[in-house]
């Protein structure tokens, strides 16, 4: 699984890692720009993220019309001339269509479509850890590493770094990442945007993929330019020393949550100790005087971000029924797209007609109604997959039996298998198999 998942993970990393790299920086950076507002500002800094929303359905389309591989090469392209845009522009609006045109090479649904076709379903879960992990530990790397790197050699080099970033993406494309078979999965059910909706489940991780990424682009948006401010008067070239602590200490936590979270199967425990201390980082970000408490509260921030990464596509996949993965992930991700335009807009716009303080506080009672509505959230029931011959299988029993001791169950046409999903509490696999057994 490894060989198969990594090279699409590393595709997936270093495009992030390019557009991680800016976002401690970018928003002092576009505010010395001709025509900048704070508003404008926050639009740069969520900007790629609108165009990512807009373009997950039609690139998921492509790569099914066309080719996973062609599609991801279009949309790596296209990411590559945005970031040059962005590298020589001088001005906030060409920096804003950059952002945007970095965002409309949106290959993310089609990276995960890509996995769906190489891994088998009873190992998917813990590849799509894989790849929220690799996006974790781009998003840590590329807090310590941009501030340093935007200081010494200016933020147009870190855009320059992201369109080779990109071209090191299409190397890894046609060099390791396989050609995935046709693999048509059918069941008995259409996947059906109000089921996924009424799914309490469901929603309450779209609400989580979104609200994390909304607060991170507001958390972009103030950190520069707060410590830049006459209130704490920070040098540019000084911001890595908020930002490498808070990068450590993330890491650190990354791998206790997704271990507690994945193995020992508590994810709704490790998603309301991060939303807490979400709250906790904006109310100290917002109201604190002093330079240490403020790095508690950027800190506070990370490690919530850091926790939370690994788990809530895996968690999605764990939830949603086969016929209903591709679809959730990929509502899931638009929505957490638009929040993270929205957190970036609104954070502008909020800085243009208020301070920090209401600010904090105000993503601090945001973030509390959101910790009250993930109480609702269930840990995912454990199942196994049991994987037996089409033939061997009475199919009316199978459908007389899913109301009972089942989840769920396809037939993978490509190998001629019948794939059943099953809580392993309810039955044991003998009794499956007798049960279902021509």
């Amino acid at each position: 699984m490894f060989k198969k998942v990594f090279p699409l993970s590393a595709i997936l990393s270093l495009r992030f890692l390019g557009l991680f790299l800016v976002l401690p920086v970018i928003s002092i950076y576009a505010l010395e720009l001709e025509g900048s507002t704070p508003l404008l500002v926050g639009v740069v800094v969520g900007g790629y993220a609108l165009t990512q929303a807009i373009f997950q359905v039609p690139f998921g389309t492509m790569s099914d019309k066309i080719g996973r591989k062609p599609t991801l090469l279009v949309g790596l392209l296209i990411f590559l001339v945005g970031s040059l845009v962005c590298a020589y522009s001088t001005d906030i609006y060409t920096l804003m269509f950059g952002r945007f045109l970095q965002g409309a090479g949106a290959i993310g649904s089609v990276i995960t479509a890509m996995i769906s076709d190489l891994v088998e379903e009873k190992i998917r879960g813990k590849a799509m850890a894989i790849m929220g992990a690799s996006i974790a530990i781009s998003f840590a790397l590329a807090m310590g590493l941009g501030p340093v790197i935007g200081a010494a050699y200016g933020v147009s080099t870190l855009f320059i770094i992201t369109a080779v970033l990109a071209l090191l993406a299409i190397v890894v494309l046609f060099t390791k990442v396989p050609t995935p078979p046709r693999i048509k999965h059918i069941y008995h059910a259409t996947a059906k945007t109000s089921d996924i909706l009424k799914d309490s489940n469901l929603l309450n991780m779209i609400i989580i993929n979104a609200m994390q990424k909304g607060l991170m682009t507001a958390a972009f948006v103030l950190i520069p330019i707060i410590l830049t401010s006459d209130a704490f008067a920070w040098e540019k070239s000084d911001l890595y020393m908020a930002y490498l602590p808070a990068m450590l200490l993330g890491l650190i936590a990354m791998g206790p949550a997704a271990v507690f979270g994945e193995k020992h199967n508590k994810p709704k425990q490790i998603f309301l100790v991060s939303i807490t201390l979400f709250i906790g980082s904006f109310l100290i970000m917002g109201l604190t005087d002093s330079s240490t408490l403020f790095i508690v509260g950027v800190s506070m921030f990370f490690i919530a971000f850091n926790m939370m990464e690994p788990l809530v596509q895996s968690m999605i996949t764990k939830f949603a029924k086969v016929h209903q993965k591709g679809a959730a992930l990929g509502i899931s991700n638009s929505v957490a797209y638009f929040a993270t335009f929205i957190g970036g807009t609104f954070t502008g716009l909020m800085l243009d007609i208020s301070d920090r303080g209401v600010i904090g506080i105000s993503v601090a009672v945001t973030a509390a109604i959101w910790l009250l509505w993930t109480l609702k959230l269930q840990n995912p029931t454990k199942h196994s997959h049991l994987f037996l011959a089409q033939n061997s299988v009475d199919l009316d029993k199978l459908n007389n039996l899913e109301d009972h001791h089942i989840a769920e169950w396809y037939i993978n046409e490509t190998e001629d298998l019948i794939v059943i999903k099953y809580p392993t509490a309810a039955i044991s696999e003998d009794d499956l198999k007798a049960k279902i057994s021509l």
